[in-house]
């Protein structure tokens, strides 16, 4: 039986732990994941982020308008919560006044962690996070994500979300400039470099085919540069 790392839920041979050392970021990620992505633990990137950030929490659910610590946590007045959602009226970390929109409360970031399409019945269901004032980004990015097909070029991963969502935070003085989330970025690229690996060696003939529709991918996957250097 393989043995489990009990924080990223990775085998351990895959275990990217040790590559997001636990750092403060000055924010409260909460996430909110689909039972389906919590399932995922070969490509989702929600249970990594979540190893290297002090003090983020993981909810699964699909409804969370009545989620118990959900509420708790929405009604904490320590905090004020946005939702990392692309609206038209959202702010961003540069958007005049948003720093002072904050004052001195601490920043909870929920961010929704599923695809694209579970996302949408989330959406529709959690009536209160949609209530939440929007946060979105300033500048826009492009996901490293090569071995998985995004809706759109502007979507990003998970944790690809809570970096920039950082550096931005950073740029606006809101978060500490000693702050340092390279290491999200650097997991990210690993846990990559890994999958990519994997699907080699099973087109090689060095590893078995592990789903149905395995059989149809016999091109190998070059490594992007970035990952390998």
């Amino acid at each position: 039986m393989r043995q489990i790392c009990f924080k990223c839920l990775r085998p351990t041979e895959s275990c990217l732990c040790k590559f997001v050392p636990p750092f403060d970021p000055g924010v409260k990620f909460v996430f909110l994941m689909h039972p389906k992505e919590a399932k995922r633990n070969r490509t989702g990137t929600g249970r990594v982020a979540h190893a290297g950030l002090i003090d983020s929490e993981i909810l699964v659910g699909i409804d969370f308008t009545k989620h118990a610590r959900l509420c708790e946590l929405l009604a904490d007045e320590q905090y004020y919560p946005v939702l990392l959602y692309p609206d038209e009226n959202a702010w961003t970390a540069q958007k005049e006044g948003f720093k002072a929109e904050i004052g001195g409360k601490k920043l909870l970031a929920i961010i929704i962690d599923s695809t694209w399409f579970c996302s949408k019945k989330m959406i529709k269901l959690s009536t209160n996070i949609m209530a939440l004032p929007k946060l979105s980004f300033s500048g826009s990015y492009r996901s490293i994500y090569t071995f998985k097909k995004e809706p759109s070029e502007e979507c990003v991963s998970t944790i690809e979300t809570c970096y920039y969502l950082i550096t931005e935070l950073q740029t606006a003085e809101i978060v500490k400039k000693s702050v340092n989330p390279e290491c999200l970025m650097t997991a990210f690229k690993e846990l990559i470099k890994f999958q990519l690996q994997k699907e080699n060696d099973r087109i090689d003939g060095k590893l078995p085919n592990s789903h149905a529709t395995d059989f149809k991918y016999t091109k190998k996957k070059e490594i992007p540069e970035f990952i390998s250097n």
